[in-house]
């Protein structure tokens, strides 16, 4: 009984914490939807004032970015803000031939009077996070708008987040992310669906109340002096976004979040493509809980809500864990409830946390109706997507659990682009991309035999106990079986 007492006990703090962690999304979507019925009433700059119109650099980090790098160039030199008061940074880590067809073209819209600048280092020391404090050694405006290399603002982006700096608190204004080809494959639905959550029930719902957010490392703008109070930007984790925004909220920064300016962007369309992001995003997550947690938990000045929120916010990734461990330890349990039948009371007070997966629905279906309204049709659709993106998230816990463990203990890694492709409708094909990694990873086996697991698992609902099965479970394994088995298969298939 030692093993499954044992079992039992891991299993039930799991469940807690990600019961804890449903509660902390269900008032944030309180916070949303009270949110959404206020007006946002501020002092912003006047722009049609000559005198009222800050110096701005925009700052491209680029890192081998040959299919986007054009694109991307045409549409930055179409924004609209006077050339007097603007100044353009490639930051371009290239090592490939990108770098020479890219300053090419800076030479033609220098030439056409965009005053934009071709900075190179001699080393990625620090990767992302070090070319943009280079940039910053040099960068002439006192505002700085960051891009990454496949998002596209529109020509007016300046005009509507640089009033908002008028508040000389205001050390951020951060836009919502859109997405280029959200309709590509199931791969890109999922990660529109999981990313809109993000932009709307997270930013939103912290934000309105003077929680910490986070600067998304791209489609926003920061005030130079919050930089550099804050300490200016570190490489010591993989998300040097998150990493600098703690500090500069620790600063007592505001953050401006604008749910109503989207900036669209292009989404992995592999899935080599979306682990790599997925990786960096959920071990940069775990290095920055690790950094800054003591720092918000000791600051006197912080309400304890908005401590809470920030440790769960950090500890967004950690659930991933939390996921792998009861998805793998619920077949025992299965075998355990049907073993042991002094049990029966303890398996009838677990059932109440399939609430957990009632509040996310909820949670999703107001931040989905935000975007595509409500109505039958968009419900049923809704309803259909959300067990789709719940069961492929179940497939990347093992990959994302591996990660956070990693931050959790410390160990270093590389900073690894995700390769982009320029690609909106299926008919685009990938195949031909360089920058895709031709090899799979050693976790895919692991994966292919949790696929075969949680089969069993589905198997073991027809034969346990003496009462012609247990059924519980069997829907959540049948959804961790479409999800690991969906991970699984596209992992072998999509590579270059």
């Amino acid at each position: 009984m030692i093993l499954e007492t044992v079992v039992i006990v891991i299993y039930t703090i799991a469940l807690l914490l990600i019961f804890f962690y449903a509660l902390a999304q269900l008032n944030l979507l309180f916070n949303y939807l009270r949110a959404r019925k206020k007006e946002s009433v501020c002092d912003t700059f006047n722009l049609n004032d000559p005198n009222e119109i800050p110096l701005v650099t925009i700052q491209l980090p680029v890192y081998n970015e040959l299919y986007v790098m054009e694109r991307l160039l045409n549409n930055i030199s179409k924004i609209e803000y006077p050339k007097d008061k603007l100044e353009v940074q490639v930051l371009d880590d290239s090592t490939d031939e990108s770098l020479e067809s890219t300053a090419e073209q800076i030479r033609n819209l220098h030439a056409q009077g965009l005053d934009i600048k071709h900075v190179k280092r001699e080393n990625r020391d620090g990767f992302k996070a070090g070319a943009l404090k280079e940039g910053l050694k040099t960068a002439k405006g006192e505002f700085i708008a960051i891009f990454d290399a496949d998002f596209l603002p529109s020509k007016s982006w300046l005009q509507k987040t640089i009033p908002f700096f008028k508040d000389q608190k205001i050390g951020v204004v951060q836009t919502r992310w859109a997405h280029l080809n959200r309709d590509y494959s199931i791969l890109t639905r999922v990660q529109a669906f999981a990313l809109d959550a993000h932009f709307t029930l997270e930013q939103v719902g912290r934000n309105s109340k003077g929680h910490f957010i986070n600067f998304n490392g791209t489609a926003g703008v920061w005030r130079k002096e919050c930089i550099i109070d804050a300490g200016n930007w570190e490489g010591d984790t993989l998300t040097e976004d998150l990493d600098l925004s703690y500090r500069a909220q620790l600063k007592s920064w505001k953050f401006k979040y604008l749910e109503e300016v989207e900036t669209p962007a292009e989404l992995p369309v592999v899935i080599s493509a979306a682990r790599t992001q997925q990786f960096r995003w959920n071990k940069g997550g775990a290095e920055n809980f690790n950094k800054m947690k003591w720092r918000v938990l000791r600051d006197k000045h912080l309400p304890f809500k908005t401590k809470l929120h920030g440790l769960l916010h950090l500890l967004n990734s950690t659930m991933f864990l939390n996921i792998l461990i009861v998805a793998v330890l619920s077949i025992p349990m299965l075998y355990i409830k049907n073993e042991y039948a002094h049990l029966k009371v303890y398996f009838i007070v677990m059932s109440f946390f399939v609430i957990s997966t009632m509040i996310f629905f909820i949670c999703y279906w107001f931040t989905f109706k935000s975007t595509y309204g409500g109505g039958l049709k968009n419900f049923l659709e809704y309803t259909g997507m959300f067990f789709t993106f719940f069961s492929i998230a179940m497939g990347f816990s093992l990959h994302n659990s591996i990660a956070v463990i990693e931050g959790h203990l410390g160990r270093k890694s590389e900073f690894i682009r995700t390769p982009k492709f320029n690609l909106s409708s299926i008919k685009d094909s990938w195949k031909g991309n360089k920058y895709l990694s031709k090899n799979v990873s050693p976790h895919v086996v692991i994966e292919g035999l949790l696929t075969l697991y949680f089969a069993f698992g589905m198997y073991s609902a027809f034969i346990v106990g003496d009462q012609g099965g247990d059924f519980g479970l069997f829907p959540f394994h049948l959804m961790l079986f479409i999800g690991f088995g969906f991970v699984f298969i596209k992992s072998l298939t999509s590579k270059a």
